[in-house]
């Protein structure tokens, strides 16, 4: 069992990263004025219950150390982070939930489609697995969410996307059939930033390098409570 000094030294190095965290982070509030009349009417129409996201996975600009040009996107999904890529060492940095190890996909893609709302077309396995409509229209509650944002390789639909969600709870799992689901408000941010040919960078696993993971992002919340 660890001794009483050696739990007060984890939880001091704990609080001082938490305090590092908080120096390189800023954390930004949604902001409504971005929302178009249909989704102020679709986002106040939701059945689900809107959770609040864990704070490690709330929208924030933070300091960013890779090489991504300005105006990518970069997704960890170790770490359940995407980040869309600013000037000078910064980038908006967003909570996500991704897919389930065996349904996860990596590699270079670009943004090869943009829809508002879209309507949700389940593959077939999906179908099987789920016991979900082969068609469901877009709206409220609709699992694709406000947006989605479609990645083409080589020209061709890869079948990932980048869509909002109707279970915000999610948020920092790995759950998903492999797509990358955001919250409804904050996939509205990035759908707003991107354009077609936008280059999303999909980490491959275990190469994720964010300056402090998501378990320990967690970690450190609670510690942060007492």
């Amino acid at each position: 069992m660890p001794s009483l000094a050696s739990k007060f030294a984890v939880l001091a190095a704990g609080l001082m990263l938490a305090g590092c965290m908080q120096a390189s982070t800023t954390y930004e509030a949604t902001n409504d004025a971005v929302f178009k009349p249909r989704d102020k009417e679709y986002l106040s129409k939701v059945t689900y219950v809107k959770t609040p996201v864990a704070e490690p996975f709330r929208r924030a600009i933070v300091t960013y150390h890779r090489k991504e040009l300005p105006g990518s996107i970069v997704v960890d999904s170790d770490n359940h982070y995407l980040y869309y890529v600013l000037d000078g060492g910064r980038a908006i940095r967003y909570g996500i939930t991704v897919g389930e190890e065996a349904m996860a996909w990596s590699g270079i893609a670009k943004v090869g489609a943009m829809t508002e709302w879209p309507d949700w077309h389940p593959t077939k396995g999906e179908i099987e697995r789920l016991g979900v409509p082969t068609f469901v229209k877009g709206g409220p509650d609709n699992p694709m969410g406000s947006r989605a944002i479609y990645l083409y390789s080589g020209g061709k639909d890869t079948l990932f996307r980048i869509h909002g969600t109707n279970q915000p709870e999610y948020i920092g799992s790995s759950i998903s059939s492999g797509c990358i689901r955001m919250t409804n408000e904050d996939v509205i941010d990035l759908y707003n930033k991107v354009k077609l040919g936008t280059v999303v960078v999909v980490l491959d696993p275990k190469q994720g390098d964010s300056p402090v993971n998501s378990k320990m992002a967690l970690q450190i919340g609670s510690t942060s409570q007492y």
